[in-house]
């Protein structure tokens, strides 16, 4: 087995409206022990789409495009695949912190007042931490060994206005 990495990555808001582009944030703490972190990786959960990373100064960005499970209304075009995992490559010392942002659409098709996991998986020389565990109805996410991280989802306005 790898080095174990220690403290989980966590998204740094707390909720998104549906029908809303929510900008979301993933903070990595730290790396693996003594070694960095070489590869992030976010699999985009079905409802989110239209994602698109933010481009990180000496990191690679990767984007995997792939089928949803259903189709969607997208200023006036129906979408049937798009973003389904984003990967920065680079370098993140082990004593330090970094943040990896995208932003997408979280459609109607997700459901209000739940939790929206968003999976991610932090990538070292000898070690990978898998935060891909989603508990089961009526399971806390405290009793996974790698849970993944999600916001909570709020329903949308109905004032008429949405980004």
């Amino acid at each position: 087995m790898g080095t174990q990495v220690l403290a989980h990555a966590t998204y740094a808001e707390s909720e998104v409206t549906q029908g809303e582009t929510a900008r979301l944030t993933l903070r990595v703490p730290h790396g693996c022990g003594d070694e960095a972190t070489l590869r992030v990786r976010i699999q985009i959960p079905e409802g989110l789409i239209a994602a698109q990373p933010m481009v990180k100064a000496d990191w690679e960005l990767e984007t995997v495009t792939g089928p949803y499970e259903n189709s969607y209304e997208y200023y006036g075009n129906t979408l049937t695949e798009g973003v389904r995992e984003i990967i920065w490559s680079g370098e993140l010392s082990s004593p330090y912190y970094d943040e990896f942002v995208f932003r997408a659409r979280v459609t109607d098709k997700v459901a209000a007042n739940e939790m929206l996991y968003i999976p991610a998986i932090q990538e070292c020389a000898s070690g990978v931490a898998r935060w891909i565990e989603i508990p089961a109805e009526g399971q806390d996410s405290h009793d996974l060994d790698e849970p993944a991280s999600g916001v909570m989802v709020i329903p949308a306005s109905h004032d008429g206005h949405a980004h």
